[in-house]
């Protein structure tokens, strides 16, 4: 006999049939860990994972503040201090999720990172105040500043969560998780071609950058479907240092970049100062709100990854101290001239390819960021990867990461209301991503919001999942 059962915190609505598939996928993830999440690897295997998280999530980090400190017009040195800051205040940020401080943080191996879905707002308002009379350093301290106010609304969303559960579903998590990863795909294909550098000079998608980023996937591949553990745990190390020798006799390897940096970049709190403005504001404030529906598909997929329940009161504690976290990290960040943190989507990839889901490896990973942060050469050596070395192995994982969307939504009884609600929420979040120029003449604000294909395809998941009849998955 067919019956529902009502979760008692999250509001989730699953019949018997959904609940013995979403525990089958549990069960599953539990088999491929070598090590659970409470597990403690030996340090040797901790650091090897740890490695492998930031090599992963490393590009992504510092790739928003080069991006905002070239459209600025920074000095190479202030560039470079916000470049420093981003690293070690994610290494901070990644603490606090994976050690859980009383109710902030996930307790999850989660990495938190620069987001990428600030950048446009970023953007328009240091412009703004550029073409205003605003120096660029004066400039920075009006996007901390509005900043630091926004996060305070991903803080009071988190304490609130449980009160959206029957509209935040696993449907809509499942949507938002799989739009993660194939949005993220452009990004790995894109490297392995070269980038935009080898856009620029004529070489994107040579003989040789494709060879370089095959090998890394083929390594990466074949090392990661052998029986030995330690193998599978290094897998993703092991290709990109293999790419990386490969890729240097071949010219690719550079190293030009470390004789500019500093020794030391000490962490000073508003070394920019610190401005507001409100019109400024509106689309930081709503993507604040974006944010923590991206955070909560990300730290979905983390639970299911590392074998934790993703429904009722255990899987909504750690989504709200999660989406808390991040709100309380983007301040810090703000506090420490860099921009809004959010949990990274490609640790998950790393832990799928691994099979370490251990929340111990993140104080690894964290330490390694911080030292980054407050050596910058350590980070050049990172910075000087090639591109096609990178994107080999960011595709597989970019690639997992929407496999784990795809077994969230195996769990969601897929009526045609559900089917629809996806069809739509896909079409939508991957059409402004393959062509954003559809947005152009939209205003301001409303390209700002829906030019990140996960914000546009997430807000249309809440939307249809709201005001279409019938039971919410």
């Amino acid at each position: 006999m067919d019956k529902t059962t009502q979760s008692s915190l999250d509001g989730h609505v699953l019949d018997n049939g959904a609940q013995s598939e979403t525990a089958a996928a549990v069960e599953e993830a539990n088999h491929e860990l070598i090590y659970g999440l409470e597990d403690k690897p030996p340090i040797q295997e901790a650091i090897f994972a740890a490695i492998q998280h930031v090599l992963a999530c490393f590009v992504g980090i510092i790739t928003p503040s080069l991006i905002v400190s070239g459209a600025l017009g920074l000095e190479p040195a202030d560039a470079a201090y916000v470049v420093s800051m981003s690293l070690f205040v994610s290494g901070i940020a990644t603490f606090i999720q994976a050690r859980r401080i009383g109710p902030v943080g996930s307790g999850l191996l989660s990495i938190q990172g620069t987001s990428f879905a600030f950048i446009g707002p970023i953007l328009g308002a240091g412009t703004g105040a550029i073409a205003a009379g605003s120096s660029p350093t004066e400039a920075l301290g009006l996007i901390f500043g509005l900043c630091f106010f926004g996060a305070f609304i991903e803080i009071f969303c988190s304490r609130f969560l449980h009160l959206a559960g029957k509209i935040i579903t696993p449907l809509v998590t499942g949507i938002v998780v799989t739009l993660i990863g194939l949005t993220l795909i452009n990004v790995g294909i894109t490297s392995i071609g070269g980038g935009f550098p080898a856009r620029e000079a004529g070489t994107f998608g040579s003989l040789a950058n494709l060879g370089v980023g095959v090998l890394v996937m083929l390594v990466i591949l074949t090392l990661n479907s052998t029986s030995s553990s330690l193998l599978r745990m290094s897998s993703i190390v092991i290709g990109l240092i293999v790419g990386y020798l490969v890729a240097w006799p071949l010219g690719m390897v550079s190293f030009g970049n470390l004789s500019g940096l500093s020794p030391f970049a000490l962490p000073i709190p508003f070394r920019y100062g610190f401005s507001f403005s409100f019109a400024a504001f509106i689309p930081f404030a709503f993507l604040y709100l974006i944010t923590a529906i991206e955070s909560i598909g990300d730290l979905t997929a983390t639970s299911l990854l590392t074998g934790q329940p993703i429904t009722g009161a255990p899987y909504m504690k750690r989504i709200k101290g999660g989406v808390l976290g991040d709100g309380i990290n983007s301040l810090i960040a703000a506090c420490f001239n860099t921009f809004p943190n959010t949990t990274f989507s490609q640790n998950n990839g790393v832990i799928q390819l691994t099979g370490i889901g251990s929340r111990y490896v993140g104080y690894f990973i964290a330490g390694i960021f911080v030292l980054m942060g407050l050596f910058p050469i350590v980070g050049g050596v990172f910075q000087a990867m090639p591109q096609p070395v990178l994107g080999g192995a960011t595709l597989i994982m970019f690639g997992t990461v929407a496999a784990a969307g795809i077994k969230i939504l195996s769990c969601v009884n897929f009526t045609k209301r559900a089917s629809l609600i996806t069809a739509i929420s896909l079409g939508i979040g991957l059409g402004v991503t393959y062509a954003p120029d559809i947005l152009d003449n939209l205003p301001t604000l409303a390209k700002n919001v829906f030019s990140s294909g996960i914000s546009a395809g997430g807000i249309t998941a809440l939307v249809l999942n709201m005001v279409l009849p019938g039971p919410r998955e």
